[in-house]
C-alpha cells in the first residue's frame, strides 16, 4: 500500500512539470483513489476500536417565568363536572370566580329557575374568567342535550340565555356476534344504548329477540353520533343495519325520498314497518269493542262503529299510519276529532281528544307513530278515553279483527333512487361482515 502512494506522488511531481490541465484532471481521480483507501482502512475487519465512551449529564431545568397582565382580555377556560351537594356559586368559584357580587346573584331563585332544571351532578360546567377572577361567561350542558345554558353579565348583572350547540355529525360502524343475549352482545360492541335499542325495534317485526336469537348470530350498523367542538354530545340515526338470524339475512336502510321523507326498507326496497299500526295508543286496554252497545250516557243499544281505549287523561295518541289531516276540530258525540286520509281507501278517526298537536291542521302530513293528539273526555263521554275508527272507502271496520294493509314498497324513479342511496353503505356492511368473519375464523 505505501509503495503505491509513493509511485503515484512521483508520477504528480512529473506531471506538474508538463500539462497543468492534465495535471487536475489526474489530481482529482488519485485524491478520490486515496478517499477511497482511506475509507476501506477504516472499515477493514479485524482492526481494533476503541470502545464507544458513555457520558450521563443532569441539569434542573426551571421553569419559565410567566407574567400575565390583569388588563390582559383573554379568558381563562376551566371545565368540569357538577359536583354532588355542589351549589352553583360554589362550583363557579371553585373554576376560577372570585366576583362575590356574581356569586351571590348564581344563587338567587331567579338564576336556578331560569336554568330550567339544568343545573344538577354531572352537568358539564365550563367557566371563562378574566385574570382578576371576574366572569367572562360560563356554560352549564345536560349530557346528551342539543342546548346549553350561557350565563353572562350585562350591565353587572347576571343573565341566563338558552343557546343551540353547533353540532357535527359522524358516522360510526359497529359490528357483534351473539354469545348469549342481544343487548350484551351490542354492548360488547360499544353500541350507545338508544342506537341497541332502535336496532332491536327496526328488526322486531322479524325477529322475536326472546327466543329466536342463536349463538352465532351476527350484526352490523351504521349509524350517527353527533359531537360539539370534538366531543360526542349523543347518538343520531341508524343509516344502515343488517342481522343474520340462523343463517337467514334481515336490512334495512335509511331512506329519504323527494319530499325529504325517511323511512327504513330492506335492500329490496320493501318497507321495513307495518302499513297501519294495530293500536294508536302504546300503553291502554280496550274498554269497549266494535259491537253493538247500551250506550254509556243515552241508555240505548247503539252501534259502536270502533274500538274504545281507556288510558289517563293526556296520554299521547299516535297516528296509525302515514297520511294527511282530513278533518281536526270538533264533531257531535265525538268531541274534538281528527280524521286522517292514508291513500284513496283508507282513514282513520280518533275521537273524545282533550287537545290536538301543536300546528295540525286540514292538509297536514302526518307519519306513524306522530303524536297527533292527547286522550280527554270530550264530547259524548263518561271518562277519559280514546275512540278509535278504521274506515275501507268510507266503511267502518272492526280495528282489532280488519285485516290491515302492508305498506307500499319502493317502485319506480324512487326504487332507483334509493339503490344509489344505499350502495355506498351496502358496500361497507359487506367490508364490516367479512372482516368480523376473518378475525372469527
Amino acid at each position: 500500500m505505501l509503495g503505491e502512494k509513493t509511485a503515484i506522488l512521483a508520477h504528480l511531481k512529473k506531471l506538474r512539470e508538463g500539462d497543468p490541465v492534465q495535471l487536475w484532471r489526474l489530481a482529482s481521480v488519485t485524491l478520490g483513489s486515496l478517499v477511497g483507501m482511506a475509507a476501506a482502512i477504516a472499515v477493514m475487519p479485524g482492526a481494533a476500536t476503541a470502545p464507544p465512551t458513555t457520558e450521563t449529564i443532569v441539569e434542573q431545568l426551571g421553569t419559565l417565568p410567566v407574567s400575565i397582565s390583569r388588563n390582559d382580555p383573554r379568558p381563562f377556560i376551566r371545565e368540569d363536572r357538577i359536583r354532588s351537594g355542589e351549589s352553583l356559586a360554589g362550583a363557579l368559584r371553585r373554576l376560577g370566580l372570585s366576583n362575590s357580587d356574581i356569586a351571590a346573584q348564581a344563587s338567587s331563585p331567579r338564576i336556578i329557575k331560569d336554568l330550567a332544571g339544568t343545573f344538577r351532578p354531572g352537568t358539564l360546567i365550563t367557566v371563562a374568567s378574566t385574570a382578576e377572577g371576574g366572569l367572562h361567561s360560563a356554560s352549564l350542558t345536560l349530557p346528551g342535550s342539543d342546548n346549553t345554558y350561557v350565563l353572562e353579565t350585562q350591565n353587572g348583572k347576571l343573565q341566563v340565555t338558552q343557546k343551540a350547540l353547533m353540532l357535527d355529525s359522524r358516522t360510526h360502524m359497529q359490528s357483534g356476534v351473539i354469545q348469549s343475549s342481544l343487548f350484551a352482545a351490542m354492548d360488547s360492541a360499544g353500541l350507545p344504548d338508544s342506537v341497541a335499542e332502535e336496532l332491536a325495534k327496526i328488526f322486531g317485526d322479524d325477529i322475536d329477540f326472546h327466543t329466536d336469537l342463536k349463538k352465532g348470530d351476527r350484526f352490523s350498523v351504521i349509524y350517527e353520533i353527533f359531537y360539539h367542538q370534538g366531543r360526542a354530545i349523543r347518538a343520531g340515526r341508524i343509516l344502515a343495519a343488517e342481522f343474520i338470524n340462523q343463517g337467514t339475512h334481515h336490512s334495512a336502510y335509511l331512506f329519504t325520498n323527494q319530499n325529504g321523507h325517511q323511512d327504513y326498507y330492506n335492500r329490496d326496497g320493501k318497507s321495513r314497518k307495518e302499513g297501519f299500526l294495530r293500536s294508536p295508543l302504546e300503553f291502554s286496554r280496550v274498554s269497549s269493542g266494535f259491537s253493538m252497545r247500551l250506550h254509556p250516557v243515552f241508555g240505548t243499544w247503539r252501534e259502536h262503529k270502533g274500538v274504545d281505549y281507556a288510558a289517563p287523561h293526556g296520554t299521547a295518541v299516535k297516528a296509525t299510519s302515514d297520511g294527511a289531516v282530513e278533518f281536526v276540530g270538533q264533531q257531535n258525540g265525538y268531541g274534538n276529532f281528527i280524521v286522517l286520509r292514508h291513500g284513496d281507501k283508507y282513514t282513520t278517526g280518533y275521537g273524545h281528544l282533550s287537545s290536538f298537536a301543536h300546528g295540525l291542521k286540514p292538509g297536514s302530513r302526518v307519519t306513524q307513530g306522530e303524536t297527533i293528539g292527547y286522550v280527554g273526555s270530550t264530547g259524548w263521554a263518561t271518562g277519559p278515553h280514546l275512540h278509535y275508527e278504521f274506515r275501507i272507502n268510507n266503511v267502518h271496520q272492526d280495528p282489532l279483527k280488519v285485516s290491515l294493509p302492508n305498506a307500499t314498497p319502493l317502485n319506480g324513479n324512487s326504487l332507483t333512487s334509493f339503490h344509489t342511496q344505499i350502495a355506498p353503505l351496502s358496500a361497507r356492511l359487506t367490508q364490516l361482515q367479512e372482516s368480523k368473519t376473518a378475525l372469527l375464523d
